[in-house]
């Protein structure tokens, strides 16, 4: 949460490699496949009003030579209601063009964001832990918005301007093929100057993106910690973190600005610059008689229009440029393979009996040091198991590797005797049920979040799960009742509260097998034996493994695992590890001293 954000925030690990160039071109552009009909429609609308687009310099130099010059009245009334059907049909073609293609912008957008949000559904838990939600969500918002930019608005400017400049190059080859080759002489330069300043433009606005990201993993980070921001009276520290991050990507943004700055007004000039030289050059047609007054200034219509459509796709060049910063990022993130996977052949799950079996089995996070080393346990069905052991001694990986959250490096680990990786991940979560230490509940009613554990429950079974958590009493006290939404992560309910709701969730769901992370310390005595209540109901018939933070909690468990630096060290009921005298007896010993210093000084 603290600190400046670092450029490895982005994407933690190791990168897919995205290829640039046509394959990354050829991969963005595969959104538009879908929308194949509607988009050969809008093409067409859009050739159409580009076409039409080419009639108005024609019909001035006709104005000039055959109404103006010869003063035929009857032949501009003619010319004028021509021109008027002429805009008529272009602004029919303009909203078939416009509709279709803002129609697949928003198309895509969905399309997108439904597959990124898809993805990340797949990714293993690893992944997450690694990366901030904030630069999650940005590729979710801003990077996708990106790319509809440029698969829709960007693509509109480029058949558009494309089919104008070709049209209006047609015609003045047409009307005079020396002047017209002068001026296509001319374009080179401008095409160098635009590519020169597209590589440029790219990195900056992906720096920019990133920049932005950063700011928003702030804001995420903040707001979901900001009971511990006012408590340590950061407020003044967040604000200045914050606008840190902003001041960053305004700083990148200014170095944009300034190289747009600069492009715009030196594209302007050299096409201003080359109408100057075409209207010397055509003066010097008509002085030869080569060309009539007329035609001199549809030509420079036409000139004017090649040389502003030449401008609109240097431009544009650029800007696609910017794209290919964002839609990398949201590539990348699309590339990315879950750590854990079902088997090709991975069978479902039936109903067990709730046998955990640890073979040989060890852990390590991402090749570094091992965290479990050859830890074998075989917890009975029914079986209540408590892990105690320092920090770090790896009993919270033991949890994680029950329900496939990770898998382990060596070993096997078996529910049931059917090793666990034979079984689809859906199948075997199914049947676990976990109770974490720090309950998170989602920002709905208390209803939503108790039926998450079976989203078919009748009213009857989640009334009755409420019940059995102790929550049912509470709830009814609220003015909302069941519809009571509980904020942000639960934070309009007591930790009590959120316990049992959590209990009750877990007790809808009725799995065999229950994972408890134990985490009554911090609630009042009243809170604390009415949790524990509720625990015991749902430990009933289940195989259960506690995580035991206090090591009162322990005497409820058939047997103790002590976990010392990755290994199962003792292994028994709580008597007879007391009798051992070992780490679990000197650990129980220190925890009732404090508890008895506590007591004390609380009198």
């Amino acid at each position: 949460m603290f600190g400046r954000r670092s450029r490895r925030d982005e994407i933690p690990g190791p990168k897919p490699e995205i290829p640039e160039g046509p394959v990354q071109w050829r991969r963005l552009f595969s959104y538009l496949w879908p929308y194949r009909a509607r988009l050969a429609l809008a093409i067409v609308a859009l050739i159409g009003s580009a076409a039409l687009s080419l009639v108005f310099p024609a019909v001035i130099s006709n104005v000039v030579d055959s109404v103006l010059v010869k003063g035929d009245l009857a032949l501009l009334n003619q010319i004028t209601i021509g021109l008027l059907i002429v805009f008529l049909v272009r602004s029919l073609t303009s909203f078939l063009e416009n509709y279709n293609l803002n129609y697949i912008g928003e198309r895509i957008v969905v399309d997108v964001r439904q597959q990124l949000y898809r993805h990340l559904q797949v990714l293993s838990l690893g992944f997450f832990a690694q990366r901030r939600v904030g630069e999650l969500v940005s590729r979710l918002s801003s990077d996708v918005t990106v790319m509809r930019t440029a698969l829709t608005s960007n693509i509109n400017v480029l058949l558009q301007q494309s089919v104008i400049m070709i049209g209006s190059i047609v015609v003045m080859l047409v009307l005079n093929w020396r002047m017209t080759l002068f001026i296509l002489a001319l374009l080179p330069v401008l095409v160098i100057i635009g590519a020169g300043f597209g590589i440029f433009m790219r990195r900056t606005s992906t720096q920019i993106q990133d920049e932005l990201a950063g700011a928003t993993v702030i804001v995420d980070e903040v707001l979901q910690g900001i009971r511990e921001v006012k408590s340590f009276v950061r407020e003044d520290y967040e604000i200045q973190r914050y606008e840190g991050a902003i001041a960053r990507s305004f700083k990148a943004a200014l170095r944009l600005l300034r190289i747009r700055s600069i492009f715009g007004p030196l594209v302007g000039f050299l096409g201003f610059g080359s109408i100057s030289l075409i209207l010397w050059f055509g003066g010097r047609e008509v002085l030869d008689g080569r060309l009539t007054g007329g035609e001199l200034i549809g030509f420079l219509i036409y000139g004017l229009t090649v040389a502003g459509s030449f401008g609109s796709l240097v431009n544009l060049y650029s800007q696609f440029q910017e794209t290919l910063g964002a839609t990398k990022r949201v590539f990348q993130l699309l590339d990315m393979q879950p750590d854990v996977k079902d088997a090709p052949d991975a069978k479902k799950l039936g109903r067990v009996e709730g046998r955990i079996t640890f073979a040989d089995v060890s852990f390590s996070y991402e090749q570094r040091q091992e965290v479990l080393h050859n830890i074998n346990l075989e917890i009975a069905p029914g079986e209540i198991v408590a892990l105690v052991g320092p920090s770090g001694a790896g009993k919270s990986t033991i949890f994680n590797l029950i329900p496939r959250f990770y898998d382990s490096t060596s070993g096997v680990i078996s529910i049931d005797r059917i090793d666990a990786r034979t079984v689809t991940q859906a199948s075997l979560r199914t049947q676990i049920g976990i109770v974490p230490q720090e309950t998170l509940l989602f920002g709905g009613t208390i209803r939503e979040n108790i039926r998450y554990g079976r989203l078919e429950a009748s009213e009857d079974e989640l009334i009755a799960a409420a019940k059995a958590a102790n929550a049912h009493d509470f709830i009814m006290e609220l003015p909302d009742k069941y519809e009571t939404i509980v904020g942000e992560r639960g934070i309009r309910l007591s930790g009590g509260q959120r316990q049992r709701v959590a209990i009750a969730r877990a007790i809808l769901k009725d799995p065999r097998i229950l994972l408890l992370d134990e985490a009554t310390s911090s609630l009042d005595s009243e809170s604390e034996n009415l949790v524990q209540e509720a625990l015991g109901r749902l430990m009933q018939n289940r195989t259960t493994v506690i995580i035991a933070h206090r090591l009162s909690t322990t005497k409820i468990a058939h047997r103790i695992a002590v976990l010392d630096k990755g290994n199962i060290i003792e292994l028994g009921t709580h008597d007879e590890l007391m009798l051992k005298d070992g780490l679990y007896a000197k650990l129980y010993k220190l925890q009732f001293r404090e508890d008895l210093l506590t007591i004390g000084g609380a009198n």
